[in-house]
């Protein structure tokens, strides 16, 4: 008869990817993130947790391609690696889901850390400094809020004065007209600017 005992499972904290890749939440691994999973994901998580108008989803994966566009267009000597940072900024969220900011609040910092120790191995995969540039990361976060002005004022019900005032008011960047792409479109672009900043960054 075998004794009983007290020892339990740990709780499985790793994800497979449709790679085949199996990535652990707790402990990410660069060798185990791979950009078509990054890519599917992200076409696939909805900005605004869904309240968007339109046939499809605005995806994460758009709203990035949005904020690299900005941020390109405030900083036009940027290299490569830069622009890498601004489309990777929301990479994390394909596996985490994109949380709207105020349960990120109400989750607190130990959310924070485990979002950016995984943006950190992704990083590394990419060849993307994990500690970036002041410069650049405020820039980055200025055009994810620029970024999110016209999602919200134009997809997901806020006014123009509402988008203002949580926001921010654009500046010096032009008026994006905004139409949520089918997730495969997203997706196919998603993957086609990152290969392309790739090649660019010599990689």
């Amino acid at each position: 008869m075998a004794l009983a005992t007290n020892k339990t499972e740990a709780p499985r904290a790793w994800q497979r990817m449709l790679s085949g890749r199996r990535l652990n939440l707790l402990e990410p691994s660069a060798l185990d993130i791979e950009i078509e999973d990054i890519a599917h994901g992200l076409a696939r998580v909805a900005r605004w947790n869904g309240q968007t108008k339109g046939e499809h989803a605005f995806s994460v994966a758009q709203h990035c391609l949005l904020v690299t566009e900005i941020a390109s267009l405030w900083r036009p000597k940027w290299g490569a690696e830069w622009k890498l940072a601004a489309l990777l900024h929301d990479a994390p969220e394909y596996v985490v889901g994109d949380l709207i900011s105020p349960f990120k609040a109400a989750v607190g910092i130990d959310y924070k850390k485990f979002e950016l120790r995984l943006l950190a191995a992704i990083h590394m995969r990419f060849s993307v400094p994990v500690a970036l540039p002041e410069d650049v990361s405020a820039t980055i976060k200025r055009a994810d809020r620029c970024a999110a002005f016209f999602e919200a004022t134009q997809l997901a019900g806020f006014t123009p004065e509402e988008g203002r005032k949580i926001f921010g008011a654009p500046k010096n960047v032009p008026e994006f007209k905004l139409k949520p792409l089918p997730a495969t479109a997203a997706q196919a672009a998603y993957v086609a600017l990152h290969a392309k900043l790739m090649k660019q960054a010599g990689h």
